[in-house]
């Protein structure tokens, strides 16, 4: 089983979390979407939208995170031959909707500095520009993914845009706060993909220097924060990649190679 994905990258963190939590062995692929690897023809053929995650068992291939997660579920329970092991509950299922429903795209770009934001976005459409030469059997899927781009960055003038998408997280992370009051866990007593789901976005935050905003002065999904970053998977998904110096190492070198690639043009 392969998995092409990003540390940066949400969906990508909650497919590891699946992983790690379900214990299923894959291959690990990364795939850096701010270097624009993912334009590169050889997954780009496998994913014309050009995103990760991308998960791959075999021919068969796997792009809606929550399909993902499902499909690695299935794969834990028949690995284990336990049959009292089921798939998510329907509570689970649809907390796990409600939270993917929630686009972070351009909430986490509009606390970007603009200078490193046009920086990346204009390196991304000459990476794209010069792929289309490349491959010109896709240039097609290329430019719908060049025309994506120059739309992000209207959008991002936006208010409305901008606006919708903070009242979004802040009703979602109130509702989440309210259960917190009642259980442990998003969907009960004990830890689902519900939370596989959640601890990105909290992770998300983190790494924007909004906790103390959207996290702090919520005592319950605080409390919890604090409780999951306990978790071995946490550890290895995002805590390898995060904690303390990590992050900046991980932010630098992405950044490093951005700005050399685009000093000698090779996109």
């Amino acid at each position: 089983m392969q998995l092409y994905h990003h540390p940066l990258d949400l969906d990508s963190q909650r497919v590891r979390f699946a992983l790690e939590e379900e214990g299923v062995d894959y291959t690990s692929h990364h795939v850096n979407p701010i270097t624009g690897k993912n334009l590169d023809s050889s997954f780009f053929k496998m994913n014309r939208h050009g995103r990760v995650p991308v998960f791959q068992n075999g021919s068969h291939i796997i792009y809606n995170t929550i399909d993902i997660i499902q499909y690695i579920e299935r794969i834990a329970v028949v690995s284990s031959g336990v049959e009292s092991i089921s798939a998510s509950s329907r509570e689970v299922v649809e907390w796990m909707q409600k939270i993917h429903d929630w686009d972070p795209k351009f909430f986490t770009l509009s606390h970007i500095p603009e200078k490193y934001r046009l920086y990346v976005s204009k390196f991304i459409r000459q990476v794209a520009i010069a792929r289309m030469s490349e491959s010109p059997e896709l240039a097609s899927d290329y430019h719908r993914k060049l025309k994506e781009a120059y739309e992000t960055e209207e959008k991002l003038k936006e208010a409305d845009v901008l606006r919708r998408s903070k009242e979004h997280l802040v009703i979602l992370l109130d509702e989440v706060e309210r259960q917190l009051s009642e259980t442990p866990y998003l969907a009960g007593q004990e830890f689902t993909m519900a939370d596989v789901m959640l601890i990105p976005v909290l992770v998300r935050l983190k790494l924007l220097d909004l906790e103390n905003e959207y996290i702090t002065g919520r005592p319950n999904i605080a409390e919890y924060w604090i409780l999951v970053q306990q978790r071995p998977s946490y550890k290895k998904v995002i805590g390898k990649y995060f904690n303390g110096w990590r992050k900046h190492k991980t932010l630098l070198k992405t950044w490093f190679l951005v700005r050399i690639r685009s000093f000698l043009k090779r996109y």
